[in-house]
Parts: structure tokens; C-alpha cells; sequence
């Protein structure tokens, strides 16, 4: 067997199918405990999107795993949702979802987001009791990016810097902010290794990075600092928990802000293919660094949900809210031709994230030098 085939058969398609798993599970878990929670009877619990590939009927609900693992969903009673399946189910029995009030609607829309802001909470709680919070105090060098100027300069893994521009360092975050605060500016930096100190000017590249919560254009060198662990209790392991929320919710919410200015673009995402490359490596790194990628995963998916586009949780809640000003439910015809559009143009960038994944954009480049 081709090593590149192994790796993708042991390493990558395992990890991404684990990473993906529980957070479509827990996703999905909170739809369907909400919904049982106010009264909703729920007909299907489907991990993966059909073809339906093994199931089995409790009660009234069919729980099942289906081929396609991109995903998942909750059939409830009364409700136009992705599958668009039996509108004409919609009876005004107690136990459909249209049968409820807006807050239990809102309630069990939101459920799944809840539930992996949750998980990821949980997860960075777990990893902070297991490993302590990590603390960067010290200016010493971990890592060195070869293509940034830092490397170029002879900087490597181990040397602590003492001084920039003529000002003595005592810890990272003085470093890191003259740095940020010189794009393109010569910098004279300072540093010792083995007992020999050395120096050179390095210019900070100009580029984009996530700087108290915001994505920023500053100067950076293309190092990172040395870590250490510091055990903590459970009380200070779960803050850490919703403090790591916290920063990954900017970081995403930062991402967005580019995409909608155009700062950024459908290039620039990430899809099933490059969910399972990144999960193939974060396995390589260990199963906590896994669950790791797991959490921030789930974070993603989550701030993905609630964006208000059809078939997505935020489309369902925006078409409630709706409902709720109007004081009348929206049609069951609009309602599908809602759900059939979103479901098209869902599709669409899938198919084209994918592509980019796959190097197309690339490939296409090639085919065009040809002619």
C-alpha cells in the first residue's frame, strides 16, 4: 500500500470521521434533548445525511447512521427543515414543533450551537486540569518559521531574546508588542544562546494576526514562544475553559468580519477535505492535541450555524422570529422554496470549497499556461 494511501486510511480518515462524529453528535444531541425537553416529537435522530445505512425505531423516533458524513439532523413533527420531507404533516397536534410557543421554538433551534460552545468548553476544562494553563513568560524562542525574517536572521529553537532596539526584554509580551509595532521597519534584536550573545536587525514582515480579539495588520518575525504548564485547580481549570471560548468566539467572529468586507474570501476557507488533513495532523500530535482540534472545531460549526442562512439553525430562527413580529406563520410553500434555495447555494459552496481543497484553483492556473 501507497504510504500516502495509509496515512490517509489509518491516520486521516479515522481522525476526521472521530472529529466530525462528536461534533455532529453533540450538535444534534442538543436539538433532540431540547426538543424532547418542551413536548416535540421527534421522528428521526440521523448521524450523516442519507442514504440511511442502519437505524433502529424507538418509540417514535427512527435513530439511525446515514452515508453521508458531512453532518447530521433531527426530524422533528410539524417542522419544514432540510430534509423537506411530508409538509403536509403539519396538523396542529400539540407534539409538533409548530404547535409551540417562540421561546420553546428558540429554544430547541439554538440547542445544537449551545451544545458545541459547551463541548468546547468542556473539553479545554478537561485538557487544563490534564496539562495546567499554559504561561509564555519567558522570551525565549520554541519555534521559527523558516519563511519569515527571524530565520533569515539566524534566530533558532532556544534562544532567548534580551533586547530590542537597545531596550533590555524581560518577558514575551514586550517583545511581541515593538515587533507588532514595526511592520517593515528595521528592528535591532538582541539575543543569547549557549553563553554568546548575538545581534542582527530583522524586519518584520507586514501581515494579519489575532491581536486582542482582533484580526490586525502588525509586524511579526515568525517566532513562538516556549511554553510551560502551570497545574491549576478544577474552579480555575473551567474559567479557562470559558476564557478559551471566549478568544476562539473572537478569532471567528474576526473571520467573518473579513469575509463579509471582502478582506477575505471562499479561497480562504477550509472544507471536508482540509477538516480531514488538519485532523490527520492534530492525531500525529497526540490524542489531546485531537480533542483540541475537536473543541475548536465545534466552536466553528457552531458560529457557522447560527449565521442566518436557510438550513441553518440561524435561518430556522430567523424565519421564527419573523413569525413571531408577524404575529402569523410564514407559508409552507415560501417555507420550502426557502429551504430548496439555501439547500442549492449550500451545495454550491461546499462544492467549491472543496475545490479549493482539492488545489483546483490551481490546477486550472497549470491548463490555462498551456494554450
Amino acid at each position: 500500500m501507497a504510504p500516502g494511501l495509509q496515512e490517509l486510511l489509518l491516520i486521516k480518515l479515522p481522525a476526521f470521521l472521530f472529529v466530525l462524529g462528536l461534533v455532529v453528535t453533540i450538535h444534534e444531541l442538543g436539538h433532540f434533548l431540547a426538543a424532547k425537553a418542551v413536548g416535540i416529537r421527534v421522528e428521526q435522530f440521523s448521524i450523516g445525511y442519507p442514504p440511511r445505512v442502519w437505524g433502529k425505531r424507538i418509540g417514535d423516533t427512527d435513530y439511525c447512521l446515514s452515508l453521508i458524513p458531512l453532518g447530521g439532523y433531527v426530524k422533528m413533527a410539524g417542522m419544514i427543515d432540510e430534509s423537506m420531507e411530508n409538509p403536509d404533516k403539519i396538523t396542529g397536534a400539540p407534539d409538533e414543533f409548530m404547535s409551540k410557543n417562540t421561546w420553546q421554538k428558540m429554544l430547541v433551534i439554538s440547542a445544537g450551537v449551545i451544545m458545541n460552545f459547551l463541548l468546547a468548553v468542556a473539553i479545554y476544562t478537561g485538557v487544563t486540569m490534564k496539562e495546567g494553563v499554559p504561561q509564555t513568560k519567558e522570551p525565549v524562542v520554541e519555534a521559527v518559521n523558516p519563511e519569515f525574517p527571524a530565520a533569515q536572521a539566524g534566530i533558532k529553537s532556544g534562544d532567548r531574546i534580551v533586547a530590542v532596539n537597545g531596550a533590555p526584554v524581560t518577558d514575551w509580551q514586550s517583545m511581541v508588542k515593538v515587533i507588532h509595532a514595526n511592520p517593515e521597519t528595521p528592528v535591532q534584536i538582541r539575543w543569547e544562546r549557549d553563553g554568546r550573545t548575538m545581534e542582527a536587525a530583522v524586519t518584520p514582515k507586514r501581515d494579519k494576526t489575532l491581536v486582542e480579539g482582533e484580526i490586525k495588520e502588525v509586524g511579526l518575525i515568525g517566532v513562538g514562544p516556549r511554553v510551560t504548564y502551570e497545574k491549576v485547580g478544577f474552579a480555575t481549570a473551567i474559567g479557562e475553559g470559558w476564557k478559551l471560548l471566549g478568544t476562539n468566539l473572537s478569532m471567528g467572529g474576526a473571520t467573518l468580519k473579513m469575509l463579509f468586507t471582502g478582506q477575505a474570501g471562499i479561497k480562504d476557507l477550509g472544507g471536508p477535505v482540509k477538516i480531514a488533513e488538519w485532523s490527520g495532523q492534530a492525531a500525529k500530535a497526540g490524542f489531546t492535541a485531537l480533542l483540541l482540534f475537536a473543541a475548536f472545531i465545534s466552536i466553528n460549526i457552531g458560529m457557522l450555524n447560527i449565521l442566518p442562512f436557510p438550513v441553518l439553525d440561524g435561518g430556522h430562527l430567523a424565519m421564527v422570529l419573523i413569525e413571531a413580529v408577524a404575529r402569523r406563520p410564514i407559508s409552507t410553500r415560501v417555507k420550502l422554496g426557502i429551504q430548496q434555495v439555501g439547500m442549492l447555494m449550500l451545495l454550491m459552496l461546499i462544492v467549491v470549497i472543496t475545490f479549493n481543497d482539492l488545489g483546483g484553483a490551481k490546477l486550472i492556473d497549470s491548463i490555462k499556461r498551456m494554450f
